[in-house]
Formats: C-alpha cells, structure tokens, sequence
C-alpha cells in the first residue's frame, strides 16, 4: 500500500553553493564540500539522479521503480497516460552563494530534437534572501540578434539584463528561452521540467577549482535565445491564511502556495495527480492514508494520486505542486 513518501534529497556541488541546505540538516555524502552545495535534488526521476524513497515499506526503492508498479495510483491515470514511467517534474532548493551563470534553456521541441530530451520550463520561489540578494531575469529591451552577438562576444551582456533585489515570498514563472542567472545570498525553491539542460552565456569571468573557465555554449544559447522580453514572469501572490492560492499553472505543472495557521483539511479525490509539498516556511504536521508525518522548512513530501483527504496541522507554508492533464 502506498503512503506519503520522503526521498533521501540528492546534494549537487557546484562552484556557486553556499552551505544553508546542509545546515538545514540535509545529509551530504563523503567527500562532498558541505560548503559548495547549490543544489538539492529533492523530488527526481532523471536517469542518474534518481530519488530514493527513505524510509517505510517502500525505502531504497527509486521513484521510476515506484511509479513503473504503481502507475496511476502514484502519479494519477492521466499524468500515467501522459508521461509513462517519467515523473512530470524535477523539484529542487537552491542555495546561490555566488552568481550563477547567465544562461538560457530550450524548449522541448529543440531539446528533443538535439538531445533527445525534455526542454525546462521552471519555477522559482524565493525562499530567503540576504538585502542586496537578487535575479537577473530576460532583457530590459528587445535585441537584434546583432545587437546580442556583439554583447555576447564583447562580455557586455550583463548590461542589457535587467537585476532585480528579491525578497522572502516572491516567485517567478521562468519559460524556456527566457535568459536569467541567480545572485549571491539567495534561497530558491525551484519546480521544473524533468530536464537538467543549461547553456551558459556568460560566467563571469569565473574560474572552476582547477582554474580553468567553465565550459560555454553560445551557439546553441544563440538558437534559443528569445530577444524580445516577456510579459507577467514575476507571478508573486499574497497567500492566503487556511488555504491556496495558485501561484503560477502551464502545461508542465501547477504550483499553489498554502498558508498554514491552525489546521486545514484539503480534499484530493477529484484531482488524478500526485501533489507534493515543499515546504518553504515553519512546520507542519500532514496526516492522510492513516499516516501522520511532519515537514519543516525545506523538506518535501510526495502525496501518492490516490489519496482523498489530507489534513494540514500547525503554523507554515507549502509549495503543491501537481500535473494537470
């Protein structure tokens, strides 16, 4: 029988981590730098990087193997029809010590034709964020694509970026195309497309522990690129006390932020989809399938599609996230 379902979270070094997810209690293996951790991989089906349910009748099993038995009483009949065996998203906490670099994804129309994969539509939910924390995200005006090429070749792109300081509670509906990067001192949830392809434009002139610049991809950024900027990716909400509100809805997913205080009872029957929760802020207790488990500040859970009632206890907030099809 299937129940709520933890996974050991997967810890990515890179050279832009900082050390917040380990001090949050996260688990980093031996020989990993606890202080160069930008990523926690906290909910994936990606060859590679599979999550691993962590404890219960199903612990040491993969997500794939878990969905492959269980198919729609997993991940509901529809998204099972959808997308087989492949989980829908790639869920994410990001610690940005350092920038990231400038950087673009395809969509999944190139991304399947040069790499047989999916593009990466994403979502960012600012977790924390230090007072001169910030993004940069699309173009403060439309470029020809000489106008891109010379600032590309020049290093002078950073200056048709527009940065933006961040704040607690934002969010930030990021499509493929759109050019962006992470500051320095920020805290991100981040749902996505099950994709990990990145071109980067620009590094900023940094450096990889060996000393050698990171690898570029310019040409293919050049393909992808979307020159003219977008409307409506800040997709901030005010929660709402007792309930959801929905944050931003595409065709890869739908995320909702809930505002805990006291207790809420949510009903899932009518959904037909898994719905896992991030938790962003505080600490709750979530009791459904005859399971009672809690969840603080950047832990996730995954709710299997067939449950019906969830009840909600205590003081937070939560990222759901689900697939509507």
């Amino acid at each position: 029988m299937l129940y709520p379902l933890r996974f050991i979270p997967l810890m990515k070094e890179v050279v832009w981590g900082g050390s917040r997810l380990a001090e949050s209690g996260k688990k980093v293996a031996r020989g990993v730098n606890a202080h160069r951790i930008g990523e926690s991989w906290e909910l994936s089906g990606m060859e590679g990087s599979e999550s691993v349910v962590a404890e219960g009748e199903l612990a040491d099993n993969t997500l794939s193997e878990l969905t492959e038995v269980y198919m729609g009483e997993l991940v509901g009949d529809g998204v099972y029809e959808k997308y087989g065996t492949e989980f829908p998203v790639l869920l994410k906490f990001l610690d940005a010590r350092d920038r990231l670099s400038v950087q673009v994804h395809p969509s999944d129309e190139f991304a399947l034709e040069m790499h047989g994969a999916r593009g990466k539509t994403e979502l960012w939910y600012v977790v924390d964020a230090e007072p001169d924390g910030a993004i940069y995200l699309d173009l403060a005006r439309t470029l020809s694509e000489e106008e891109y090429d010379a600032a590309v070749e020049n290093g002078t792109l950073e200056s048709f970026i527009r940065r933006r300081l961040v704040h607690k509670g934002e969010a930030f509906l990021i499509p493929a195309g759109t050019i962006h990067s992470i500051g320095g001192g920020v805290l991100l949830a981040e749902v996505q497309e099950p994709s990990d392809i990145t071109y980067r434009i620009y590094d900023w002139d940094r450096l990889d522990e060996k000393g050698h610049p990171r690898e570029l991809h310019t040409a293919l950024a050049a393909e992808v690129v979307c020159l003219t900027p977008k409307e409506g990716l800040n997709v901030t909400r005010e929660p709402k006390r007792g309930g959801a509100v929905e944050i931003a809805a595409c065709e890869h997913f739908v995320v909702n932020l809930i505002e805990v205080a006291g207790a809420i009872t949510l009903d899932y029957a009518p959904l037909d989809s898994y719905v896992a929760y991030m938790c962003v802020e505080g600490e709750v207790e979530i009791k459904t399938l005859g399971e009672s488990c809690s969840l603080r500040k950047l832990q996730t859970l995954l709710l299997p599609a067939e449950v019906g009632d969830v009840v909600i206890a205590g003081h937070g907030k939560l990222l759901e996230v689900f697939t509507k099809v």
